[in-house]
């Protein structure tokens, strides 16, 4: 959704944007190619992407600044750099392709590969040390609060049966063998919602993004705009609140009548809930489940 997010870039103020998800590089290319009035503060978690865009946007130097942090220390960088106020936001949320397609990285059931997941490889728990070590209630919970798997009792209990679990081939099998077969037949692959759920765990992505996004609108200069694609519906959903709540003021009076509790409007949305174009999805399946989401302070 490149050409919505740049759209929204062409309307903001100048000054510092910040990129999130740094990954390759083409969402802060273009922008910096396009608005010469704007600097950069790129983030990622994975130190292999954040190294190979390094060199790409070399030419940028003077208006990029490269950190290998989560969400959650976004804060703590702005105070570290200064920066009291932004001109905008990105956070383009889940998993890369490259990350995906690197079977040593332990995200995809389509490859046999490490059972790892993590983001950052310089942190120490693993997919493996989770799947291995918690109970059958904490698996049960973590499957179904990330990824709304109805059959999350039934995979919590074959993983606890079937340990030690020893790479991702053998975890995808033993997922698919816990649902009933004509489950199995609609819906994608049987082990896609799983694994997300135990990625997410691994990398805490929930409490990331919660933080992240929470510091970043909190430095959101007037007429400044964040922009968050998500893509599925536990993260689109604190999107939505984390904005709901900018742009009612924490109003909590009823919808139909006027406020009285003396909330104060400090945001609108001038795109929620934008999908990817068939032509779009035709080029990248996975912008099929993407959903845009922006926020414009007031």
């Amino acid at each position: 959704m490149l050409s919505e997010v740049l759209d929204v870039v062409d309307q903001i103020p100048p000054g510092v944007f910040i990129d999130a998800t740094l990954g390759g590089g083409s969402h802060s290319e273009q922008i910096l190619d396009r608005r010469i009035d704007i600097e950069i503060v790129a983030i990622d978690r994975d130190h292999l992407a954040l190294e190979a865009t390094c060199s790409k946007l070399e030419r940028f130097s003077q208006r990029v600044r490269f950190f290998h942090n989560p969400f959650s220390q976004i804060e703590k960088i702005l105070n570290e750099e200064n920066i009291s106020s932004i001109s905008g936001f990105l956070f383009d949320l889940g998993v890369s392709s490259p990350q995906l397609d690197n079977a040593e990285r332990g995200f995809s059931y389509r490859f046999d590969g490490p059972l790892d997941m993590r983001m950052d490889s310089t942190q120490e728990e693993t997919a493996s040390h989770l799947l291995n070590n918690l109970d059958r209630a904490e698996l049960k919970a973590i499957i179904e609060s990330n990824s709304d798997e109805r059959f999350a009792a039934r995979i919590a209990t074959s993983i606890v049966e079937n340990r030690p679990i020893g790479n991702t081939l053998e975890f995808a099998e033993l997922i698919k063998n816990a649902i009933p077969a004509a489950a199995r037949r609609r819906g994608g692959h049987p082990a896609k919602r799983t694994f997300q759920a135990i990625r997410m765990e691994v990398n805490k992505e929930r409490n990331e993004l919660i933080q992240g996004l929470t510091a970043s609108i909190a430095r959101l200069k007037p007429h400044g705009c964040g922009i968050v694609i998500s893509y599925h519906s536990g993260e689109d959903r604190i999107v939505k609140e984390l904005f709901r709540n900018v742009v009612t003021g924490g109003c909590e009076c009823p919808s139909k009548l006027p406020c009285v509790c003396g909330a104060v409007r400090k945001g609108q949305l001038p795109h929620s809930g934008l999908t990817a174009s068939k032509e779009e999805i035709k080029e990248n399946r996975r912008a099929k489940s993407a959903r845009l989401r922006v926020l414009e302070s007031l």
